[in-house]
Formats: structure tokens, sequence, C-alpha cells
């Protein structure tokens, strides 16, 4: 999983495009009748309108890319020297278009005067990410996702605004011995207080 960080008055600019479109690009399931953001991996990573208009023909691709389109920090390849490394770390090898659809939660988080828009993406889903570090009580214990299909108890040893690092507890002795590890900020889960009881 990664989290990508986008200035909101980029993203604002891109979804005002949308809204003033009535004609728009279609998905892969055939025609889109309501403005949307889409998230291009490709000549870096950027979000843009799904808005055709007479100025331009919008023609999504992962190979072309506009100064004017909400470049993921980083991976802006008009400014970023290592965009590339940056994208590959995030994504691997994928690339592609992917239509969205979160335009109304960014928008609320644009009208309330968020400086920056933040998504946390798997490479199959994108979702807006709101909680920061500060969100989090260093020595808290949470669960993350194990990769075995289950989850693991843990506790909370530090956090920044992409990544968490923790440390296995209350699971199984093997597990618990386990150094330290990272994982992304999103992957940590508050864990209900009947089941922790």
């Amino acid at each position: 999983m990664a989290i990508l960080k986008f200035s909101a008055s980029a993203v604002a600019a891109q979804i005002a495009h949308a809204r003033a479109c009535k004609t728009f690009l279609p998905n892969w399931n055939g025609p889109v009748d309501r403005p949307a953001l889409i998230l291009i991996v490709g000549n870096g990573v950027h979000l843009r309108s799904n808005g055709i208009d007479g100025t331009t023909t919008r023609i999504v691709t992962t190979e072309q890319a506009d100064p004017s389109f909400a470049f993921a920090d980083g991976m802006n390849p008009f400014r970023d020297t290592d965009w590339m490394a940056q994208r590959r770390m995030a994504f691997r090898d994928l690339t592609g278009q992917f239509y969205t659809d979160i335009l109304d939660d960014v928008q609320v988080l644009i009208d309330r005067g968020r400086g920056a828009i933040r998504l946390a993406t798997d490479g199959h889903s994108i979702r807006v990410f709101v909680r920061r570090a500060s969100d989090y009580l260093i020595g808290g214990t949470y669960e993350v996702p194990s990769g075995l299909g289950g989850t693991f108890r843990v506790i909370l040893k530090d956090a920044c605004d992409t990544f968490a690092i923790v440390q296995n507890a209350g699971n199984c002795e093997d597990f618990d011995a386990m150094q330290p590890y990272r994982v992304p900020l999103d992957a940590l889960m508050e864990i209900d207080d009947r089941m922790a009881a």
C-alpha cells in the first residue's frame, strides 16, 4: 500500500474542470454520465478530470502528461528528478488509468480548508486517507493485516504520515518474537473495545 499526497488546489482545479463539462471519458464499463477524477500511473502519477471540453480532447494515456494535472508529491516528471523511482516504490511495475469514486469525498476536504489531499492505494483500490500520524497513540495497541489472511495485534512504536513502525504483541510466541517492522500508516486498525476485553 502507498499513500499519495496531492496539492488540494491542483486537485480542486481538476474537480472544477470535471464539473464544468457535459461529456466525460468512458471507463472500462462504458459511457460515464458524471464528473470524476482519474488516477494515472505512467509518466508520473497524477489525478485529472474525466471531463471532455472543446479546448482539449483530454485523452487519457499513461504516456502523456500535462503540467496542469495534479501530480502526487515526488512523482512529477516536470519537477522531480527521481519520480520514476518514487512511482516504482509505490506501484512496482503497475501502470494504468484508474477511474475513482473519490470526487465528493475530496471536495469535502477541500471545502474544509485542507491544503493537501492524501490517497491510500494498494494498486487496485484508491481511497481518501484522512488520518495523520498524530491521530495514532504511540504505545497504543492496533491490528494490522498479517499477510496470511488474518491480523496481528501490534504495539505502535513510531509513525510518520506515510508509515508506522510496529511490534507484534499479544499473538503467539513466535510472531511476538519478530523484530519491529514497517507497515503503511493506513494499515493500522483500531481494536474494537469488546474484542480487546
